[in-house]
């Protein structure tokens, strides 16, 4: 299986590019919304260009980083099977399985705000932001620790991670407003 290093590499890279994907897009959601309260012309003109710059991240890099990322994570686990028997594994594809929700989750408010339906606040998609952060956080310590009792300290950590973005996220919030 010399090949098989080449596969995990590219799924890695997918694995990234997905990630980036996901971190951004909620940043662009946030200045739509923001700009929704800005004046006629500058609404217009912002929303426009956010509009077309959230099209080509999602279509161009977020979508088809997800689909490679989950087909050479597939093809690896038909190459390494033994992989199934692990618990830690289960605990990722759990995650995988809350990333994937979380992506189509984030496709549909991209849909709604491609047809200028506002159904959320900038704080809440700041909030949401760290839902990809999340579920990073979880997958690399599975992945590089590999234990149960590793798995729950993981766990309590992944809570004091959540945490301390919630904080982070209401000091923002707290400082705009002032």
């Amino acid at each position: 299986m010399d090949y098989y290093n080449y596969i995990k590499s590219f799924h890695l890279i997918f694995v990234i590019t997905w990630f980036a994907g996901l971190f951004y897009i909620p940043r662009i959601f946030i200045y739509h919304i923001e700009a929704t309260k800005k004046t006629a012309v500058e609404k217009q003109i912002l929303t426009a260009q956010l509009k077309i710059m959230a099209r080509r991240l999602w279509f161009i890099i977020t979508w088809p980083s997800a689909i490679l990322a989950i087909l050479f994570g597939s093809w690896l686990l038909i190459l390494a099977p033994y992989w199934l028997e692990q618990s830690w594994m289960h605990a990722k594809l759990g995650f995988v399985a809350l990333l994937i929700i979380y992506h189509l989750k984030t496709h549909f408010i991209f849909k709604e705000l491609q047809a200028d339906k506002i159904k959320y606040s900038s704080n809440f998609m700041r909030i949401w932001n760290e839902g990809a952060t999340l579920i990073l956080f979880a997958v690399v310590f599975l992945v590089l620790l590999k234990s149960t009792l590793n798995m729950a300290y993981g766990m309590l950590g992944l809570v004091g991670l959540a945490v301390v973005l919630m904080l982070g996220v209401r000091l923002y919030k707290k400082t705009r407003s002032e």
